[in-house]
């Protein structure tokens, strides 16, 4: 992993802490291959991000876990934890995903307002039956969510996420690098803003504490 930039401060005022602690980092794996990501878009999508001055995620629709397909709006009401990965991942995203879990259980009764959602950035692997495995043992209210490459790439732009298939020196099989957040998302679905990856379960309730008193 490589730092690339620091998680711009919550314009609520929310979530400061947690985001003074890490910076947004892109995973990045040795490849066999001399060609290098493509780190313009991927520079471009974070400084978009950053900047605040234009819209960050949206509404979409995709199939989750069962072959249901679910749409962001299904959660209106809750908070949504909104996290982008693969079940391939060999540590930023179990890491991240167990401190969602974690920040949830903490909350107690609280906590029923959160709702987790995973979206993989590779469905050519991440089936059905192993997006459900993988979810449930990080908390038992995860949604994951699938569909082709071009709906995934298209939901991931607009949460400004950046991801590529690459070839590791040493590996038989691909990884994905792609960028790291924890993407907070209000009760009608729009952006509050983004946990920076490593954020621990504890910051991460005290982040999303203000948005749930708030009605």
């Amino acid at each position: 992993m490589a730092p690339v930039a620091s998680l711009r401060r919550w314009g609520a005022g929310a979530l400061v802490a947690a985001a003074a602690i890490a910076s947004a980092v892109f995973v990045l794996y040795p490849r066999s291959t001399p060609e290098p990501p493509r780190r313009a878009d991927a520079a471009r999508l974070m400084n978009e991000l950053m900047s605040g001055k234009v819209p960050v995620g949206g509404p979409f629709t995709l199939t989750d876990q069962n072959g249901k397909p679910t749409s962001l709006s299904d959660f209106r009401g809750k908070l949504v934890l909104l996290y982008f990965g693969f079940t391939y991942c060999p540590d930023v995203c179990p890491t991240d995903l167990l401190a969602i879990g974690e920040a949830i259980r903490s909350l107690g009764n609280e906590g029923d307002a959160l709702q987790p959602i995973f979206i993989t950035l590779d469905p050519e692997r991440d089936t059905r039956d192993t997006l459900r495995a993988y979810v449930a043992s990080f908390h038992p209210r995860f949604v994951a969510l699938s569909g082709t490459v071009d709906e995934i790439r298209t939901v991931a732009t607009a949460y400004k996420v950046f991801f590529e298939k690459v070839w590791p020196k040493g590996l038989d099989t691909y990884m994905i690098d792609h960028a790291v957040y924890t993407f907070l998302l209000d009760r009608d679905g729009r952006y509050l803003g983004a946990f920076p990856p490593g954020t621990t379960a504890g910051h991460m309730a005290a982040g999303v504490s203000e948005h749930l008193a708030s009605r």
